[in-house]
């Protein structure tokens, strides 16, 4: 059994309340992204397991990336998937129950070289999704957001709570999309208040593991690919900047949690606390605990960092006291997860 499918057998499995689900229709925007695919494929596991007769409609913008993904699923007829973009007003010719809205620009290069189309894209898709989701008077909503909305906080402050904003540099082109989260979670706000959409932002920190994308060229994707090439890890930044991770399978279920529970128009930051380091000190644990020491971290600081895309530095430790409110809580730590995304990749 591999590790996506002991993943999702898992989480067909958990204790969340799937009655919530049950004769229920669920569409997921960006079906084609990872969250967005582990989220399909789970309420799949979840029909195939228990019968929960759950509809699973997934949007999508290319058709031929989609059957590549999803494989032999594709044909099954367990997804009904519907092709469209976010940015165009797209009306589901379905009843619709809960929406998870995945769709986000998600490279930083892209952020930098098309930082209108990253605004665009985060506000024309979420504000065409929360009409969606009034019009068809949904029972839930989760619009998925990103720890990057907090800028820089406070660095004196022990743990960031969903209400510690901190200062955006509106001047950089990198915060199109911070910025652009920002307005997006304020649109929910908004929506949630004057025309009662159950709508929650989900605050997600850096999230990886077992179904990460084959082009996903994040920091922990290029540091599995490291480890498991056996070539040295190389820094561009000096790697002081913190980081807030989350492993895959716990942010779906964090997600589906959302889905129900929680008071509409607020945020949650979805993250595991223990999973928290500077980049250096997680190149410094891939290359000494999953590696054993073969490889090591090299530094080759370019003399503008700005030519990467990479989000200012930060220092930051996510709290996950409001997701605990609701019954949640991490359960896979930093290594096991390398160890499974890496299982997954070589697979």
């Amino acid at each position: 059994m591999s590790m996506l499918e002991e993943d999702l057998l898992k989480l067909a499995d958990s204790d969340i309340e799937w009655k919530k689900y049950e004769n229920q229709s669920a569409l997921v925007t960006g079906a084609t992204g990872m969250v967005g695919s582990l989220l399909v494929r789970t309420l799949v596991y979840r029909n195939r397991r228990h019968g929960s007769n759950i509809k699973v409609i997934g949007l999508i913008r290319n058709e031929e990336k989609a059957r590549k993904l999803y494989g032999t699923l594709y044909g099954t007829g367990e997804i009904t998937f519907v092709t469209g973009d976010v940015n165009e007003k797209t009306d589901i010719p379905f009843e619709v129950d809960y929406i998870f809205h995945t769709v986000s620009v998600t490279a930083s290069k892209m952020m930098v070289e098309h930082p209108v189309m990253t605004i665009e894209t985060s506000y024309t898709g979420t504000k065409n999704m929360l009409d969606l989701a009034a019009r068809k008077k949904v029972k839930g909503m989760v619009y998925v957001s990103s720890m990057e909305v907090y800028g820089k906080p406070d660095p004196e402050l022990q743990y960031v709570h969903e209400g510690d904003l901190g200062y955006i540099d509106l001047t950089n082109v990198r915060s199109s999309y911070s910025e652009g989260k920002r307005i997006c979670e304020c649109l929910c706000t908004a929506y949630a208040s004057e025309y009662n959409v159950p709508v929650r932002s989900a605050r997600l920190a850096q999230t990886f593991g077992a179904g990460i994308l084959e082009n996903d060229n994040r920091v922990y994707a290029q540091f599995a690919r490291s480890a498991i090439q056996k070539e040295d890890i190389v820094l561009h930044t000096d790697g002081t900047s913190e980081g807030n991770y989350c492993y895959t399978r716990d942010v779906v279920k964090a997600l589906l949690i959302l889905g129900y529970a929680g008071r509409a128009g607020e945020a949650y930051n979805i993250v595991n606390e223990k999973s928290h380091m500077q980049i250096r000190e997680m190149a410094e644990m891939v290359t000494e605990q999953i590696a054993g020491g073969e490889i090591k971290v090299v530094y080759d600081i370019p003399e503008s960092a700005k030519v990467y895309g990479y989000a200012p530095p930060v220092k930051m430790h996510l709290s996950a006291d409001k997701m605990r409110e609701l019954g949640w809580e991490a359960e896979v730590d930093m290594k096991e997860a390398y160890l499974r995304m890496m299982h997954d990749m070589t697979e």
